[in-house]
């Protein structure tokens, strides 16, 4: 999607949040790509703000009033450690106070940052909390495991001042030279907080959405979740009802044989061999995740690579499957998407490109074609 392309003509805008998170959470998984922490979680905490305090309303991405203040939230840190350290609902809402006080203002709508898992659904519950509405859109169309890879950054938008708060009550409040500083000092303190902590942060106008986000984001969501459900109830292939809507590929069918993961630097960093099977019986695909999936080589070659999107889903259900929940054994499909094609500039490649993340490749779409990017 561009800056000036809504909602994909197949996708139905939304324009309110119910009591029923369940298709917003699934498509979320999907498009946070392995990262983005627990989408069952986020689901929860979700339904039981809206339970508390009412629907959200969501908000179109273009009919936000130029002098809108934005403000987005989000939890900060390594998937893997939220499996056993919970965010409390009333965090969120915190996190955005903070903030706010901070800068002195009032904010009009809350707005996710990232698309992927549980960042898609935290800022429900503090829209909820709040009585604010929400923003159909997010800063990158997909997860990433850095604050400073958001589509704003390309745009000169200032990720500080952030606020970022653990479940324990301590708080703190950023304000850095560049975006980069502030992921690496909000990863610092994030791993003294645990691991995982909430944030506010990327402070903005209604003019600088409209310049930097991504619009659609929480219908597609929507729409990948409907899809997937209503492929299974009607005895069809689930994976290729979710690959339909991306606009992806199928890219590989196996088995996990082995998966290697460790939480370093706040980070959930690893790899995952998968044995093929059906048509890619005697082949091996590879992926490398760094809280999301990054790179997938088939057959020793790469096949994808970030900044588009690369998705394992369960083969039969079409499940999405976190990088933390990859396990031996489970039967697995891989999909690739097109990602936002800001990305793919040769700003955005050094943003969240492969080379950024220390593989020593060019970038390659989901198609497997070279980025134009690495060309310009």
């Amino acid at each position: 999607m561009t800056t000036t392309e809504a909602v994909p003509r197949t996708v139905r805008p939304i324009t309110e949040i119910g009591a029923d998170c369940s298709a917003l959470a699934r498509g979320a998984a999907i498009l946070g790509t392995g990262g983005g922490g627990d989408p069952y979680i986020g689901r929860l905490l979700a339904e039981a703000a809206v339970r508390a305090h009412g629907p959200v309303s969501v908000v179109q991405v273009e009919d936000l009033p130029d002098d809108a203040v934005v403000l987005n939230v989000a939890m900060i840190g390594a998937p893997t450690v939220m499996v056993e350290k919970l965010p409390s609902g009333a965090q969120f809402a915190e996190a955005i106070r903070n903030l706010a006080t901070h800068l002195g203002v009032t904010p009009t709508h809350v707005a996710c940052i990232e698309v992927g898992g549980v960042n898609s659904t935290s800022p429900i519950v503090a829209a909820a909390e709040l009585g604010l509405p929400l923003i159909d859109g997010d800063g990158m169309g997909r997860a990433f495991p850095e604050v400073q890879m958001v589509l704003p950054t390309l745009s000169g938008i200032s990720a500080t001042p952030m606020a970022l708060a653990d479940e324990k009550g301590n708080t703190a409040v950023f304000s850095t030279v560049d975006n980069r500083w502030a992921e690496r000092l909000a990863r610092t303190a994030t791993v003294e907080m645990g691991c995982s902590a909430i944030t506010a942060q990327y402070a903005m106008s209604g003019a600088e959405i409209k310049e930097s986000y991504v619009r659609g984001s929480l219908s597609l969501s929507v729409a990948l979740g409907e899809a997937l459900v209503a492929a299974r109830a009607a005895n069809e292939d689930p994976v290729a009802a979710v690959t339909a809507v991306l606009g992806g590929t199928i890219v590989f069918e196996g088995k996990v044989a082995d998966v290697e993961r460790k939480t370093v630097t706040g980070f959930a960093r690893g790899t995952a061999r998968i044995t093929g099977s059906g048509s890619d019986t005697g082949l091996e695909a590879v992926l490398r995740f760094q809280n999301e999936h990054l790179l997938v080589e088939v057959a020793g070659s790469v096949r994808t690579t970030a900044p588009d999107l690369i998705v394992t889903l369960d083969a039969e259900t079409g499940e999405p499957i976190t990088t933390e929940g990859l396990r031996f054994g489970a039967r697995v499909r891989v999909v690739t998407a097109p990602a936002d094609e800001r990305w793919h500039t040769p700003a955005g490649l050094a943003l969240a490109g492969p080379r950024y993340f220390g593989y020593d490749t060019r970038a390659v779409r989901h198609d497997g074609t070279v980025s134009e990017g690495e060309h310009a």
